[in-house]
């Protein structure tokens, strides 16, 4: 029988497949109901099973994976991907321009293809879900340059936070850096990440936004990684951020629990140069 090295316990299956890095438990329910995973020699048509360790499952055809160790590493995106494995567009994609060594990953959230800057990556999906809950209370915070016009008095206001087209948006601090031209440097933070959620706030007071790039999420900060660049979390780092009770769930508090990183070290992993030419 197929062995989930990594499930003492049963759970449920999408649960099973997202703490073997292969998807998100979301991602995992449409894959079950595109019949793409079998248990025990039958097409799933629910995800609502229990798996355990005696029990054979293939996804794809494939068995399903070994849990590694968790693990997070700080991604900088560059503008102009998308961040999904599969992209009905065709256009490019965060997972298609990852440096050279890193495993199967998935994202802690998204940023949308015109947005730069700090994406989380792990190989565990149970660790994405927890970490991108808005109830986890992380900052989520962007340098922003914006067209137009608008004064501190304006943005603080939004502390309050703001409704736009019956979509209600939770508090945001923002504050005006710079002035240049047309344009203003802002710095935003927000908790909650809904979708495109800085630029709508921003575009509500009349500021087009034309560049965003998220510089910190949580207390991870992007800090000197370059576009394309990724470099790994340290797990007690991690485990330190989450707390004694989560750190014991994912797996990092063991006596090894550093070993991961120091065997990535601590240089950041870089893309390989492309021989075609560059979008510029």
């Amino acid at each position: 029988m197929q062995k989930i090295a990594s499930i003492s316990e049963p759970m449920r299956i999408a649960k099973a497949m997202a703490r073997a890095g292969l998807c998100s438990r979301r991602e995992a329910e449409r894959w079950i109901a595109d019949g793409r995973v079998n248990v025990n020699g039958k097409v799933l048509k629910t995800p609502a099973i229990e798996v355990g360790p005696r029990d054979r499952v293939l996804v794809d055809g494939q068995p399903l994976p070994v849990a590694e160790p968790s693990q997070l590493w700080r991604y900088n995106k560059a503008k102009g991907l998308v961040t999904t494995h599969n992209d009905p567009q065709g256009r490019p994609t965060v997972f298609d321009n990852l440096p050279p060594g890193l495993p199967r990953v998935i994202s802690v959230g998204r940023l949308d293809f015109n947005t730069e800057g700090l994406i989380l990556l792990t190989n565990d999906g149970e660790l994405a879900r927890h970490l991108e809950l808005p109830a986890t209370g992380w900052l989520r915070r962007y340098r922003v340059r914006a067209k137009g016009r608008v004064t501190q008095a304006d943005l603080d206001k939004l502390k309050e936070g703001v409704e736009i087209e019956g979509v209600r948006y939770g508090p945001v601090e923002a504050v005006v850096d710079t002035t240049q031209g047309a344009n203003m440097w802002l710095t935003v933070g927000i908790r909650e990440g809904k979708n495109r959620e800085v630029r709508k706030v921003l575009s509500n007071l009349g500021l087009d936004v034309n560049r965003l790039i998220r510089i910190s999420f949580g207390p991870f900060q992007l800090l000197d990684l370059k576009p394309g660049e990724a470099e790994v979390v340290r797990r007690r780092v991690l485990a330190d951020q989450l707390g004694p009770e989560l750190a014991a769930e994912f797996g990092l508090t063991d006596k090894d629990d550093d070993a991961a990183g120091k065997r990535g070290g601590r240089k950041p992993h870089r893309p390989q140069k492309s021989k075609g030419k560059q979008e510029t």
